[in-house]
């Protein structure tokens, strides 16, 4: 059901508290779950609307500044956080709140 609405590289999606993912295959893909985890945890600490609210407009003065909507989605310090640790599977156990933070901006 889920698959029509990814499209390209997106095969996950975090809604709390669901990970939505195009094919029930990748469920079993730890780095994908790990992924998602982040998002979970990120959408927690933010009280979940502000995050999406956030997310949204971060996704959107990004991709005036890159003038691509997928590159602009791989530099979301929220998505950066998560690329940076997925294949950490410990990190969530050690993640302090607000990491997202450190992953705003390229150094």
């Amino acid at each position: 059901m889920f698959k029509y609405f990814f499209k390209r590289n997106f095969i996950g999606l975090t809604l709390w508290p669901f990970i939505i993912v195009k094919d029930h295959t990748y469920k079993g893909d730890p780095v994908l779950m790990n992924h998602e985890r982040i998002h979970l945890k990120q959408q927690l600490e933010l009280l979940i609307v502000p995050f999406f609210i956030w997310y949204l407009l971060e996704w959107g003065l990004k991709c005036l500044i890159y003038r691509s909507a997928y590159r602009a989605y791989q530099n979301v310090g929220f998505e950066r956080e998560a690329y940076t640790y997925e294949n950490d599977l410990g990190y969530i156990d050690r993640r302090r709140p607000f990491t997202f933070f450190k992953h705003l901006f390229r150094p």
